[in-house]
């Protein structure tokens, strides 16, 4: 089923396309921008492709928070964007916490290729795999017992594969905790899309007093948009020093042009955004919204376990549109 990735608005992106084909240097409305396209070299990647993807995260926030553009570093998937943070951040044989149960692939691409150790925070299936305060103070006060150096906290959410979401004031609890021990907080919100009760640590930053430069956010388009193949990663840092660290690495990564120009078109198309993942929350009248929509959400709910057994099944991984 592909089901890691939302494989149910290529409809809607393939009409988009159609709309603009000068997105596409391969199409004769867009040949144009063959030259600059083929020698670009610019770590900071086309302003076209971080204003429209600034302004994406805002959307699937519902407008709640505004996203900076000059603090996105675009790199080769969400894969790419924790590997650049770790390397940042976290000197070998260092550590993170990590919730369990998560995500497989960070032992992968942080521990094997960077040396960071991942300290489990365990959760319990009673609490549907939800983070608590207890268990946090915890698993820190046991990795320093046993001589860990602990650098950050790398929190998914919504969690994959759990599909359990944090609400605010457990978010705001974890923030806190991070700032007074001085230890970062990564948060990957690649699942975050179309999630009515999902709220962002953007939001949280906004509200309360932390030292911005321990709270970093990995996003990608791969869950929200299905664009695995398209290899969009995000890291968005509040820290000056991560930005421009993360974008000097990004040079072993960078998303090439004929994608940016693509997803900045893709993610620019006002039409799409507002049909794909925001048309319940407009105000547009149900009868002007597409079928679809609804139709696609019904197909999500028969897909989700909500037993008190500790079952869930894809909702971590399928993302419904309105």
């Amino acid at each position: 089923m592909g089901a890691t990735g939302n494989h149910l608005c290529f409809d809607l992106v393939e009409e988009s396309q159609k709309r603009n084909p000068g997105a596409s240097i391969c199409a004769p409305e867009g040949v144009g921008g063959f030259k600059d396209a083929a020698i670009l070299q610019d770590y900071h990647v086309l302003p076209q492709f971080r204003n429209a993807m600034a302004k994406f995260m805002g959307k699937v926030r519902g407008d709640r928070v505004r996203f900076d553009p000059d603090r996105i570093v675009m790199v080769g998937g969400a894969a790419g964007a924790h590997e650049i943070i770790g390397f940042c951040l976290v000197d070998p044989d260092e550590a993170l916490l990590v919730p369990t149960s998560y995500y497989p692939g960070y032992y992968h691409y942080l521990s094997r290729r960077v040396g960071v150790k991942l300290v489990p925070i365990e959760c319990d299936s009673a609490n549907n795999f939800k983070l608590r305060m207890e268990d946090l103070e915890a698993a820190y006060e046991m990795a320093k017992q046993n001589n860990i150096q602990v650098k950050g906290l790398l929190l998914t959410n919504p969690s994959n594969p759990s599909g359990t979401i944090l609400d605010g004031d457990t978010l705001r609890s974890i923030a806190a905790f991070t700032n007074e021990n001085n230890i970062h907080l990564i948060c990957d919100d690649v699942y975050s899309a179309g999630k009515p009760d999902y709220v962002s640590i953007a939001e949280i930053v906004d509200e309360d007093r932390l030292n911005l430069d321990l709270i970093h956010i990995v996003h990608s388009l791969s869950k929200d948009m299905g664009f695995t193949g398209l290899q969009a990663g995000i890291i968005y840092s509040y820290s000056d020093v991560l930005v421009n660290c993360a974008r000097k690495f990004s040079f072993f990564g960078l998303v090439p042009a004929q994608a940016q120009h693509v997803i900045g078109s893709v993610l620019s198309d006002e039409e799409l955004m507002v049909e794909l993942f925001l048309g319940a929350k407009t105000g547009i009248p149900a009868e002007k919204r597409r079928s679809g929509g609804r139709n696609v959400k019904r197909f999500f709910s028969l897909l989700v376990s909500d037993k008190n057994d500790g079952t869930v099944l894809f909702k971590s991984c399928l993302v419904s549109r309105y």
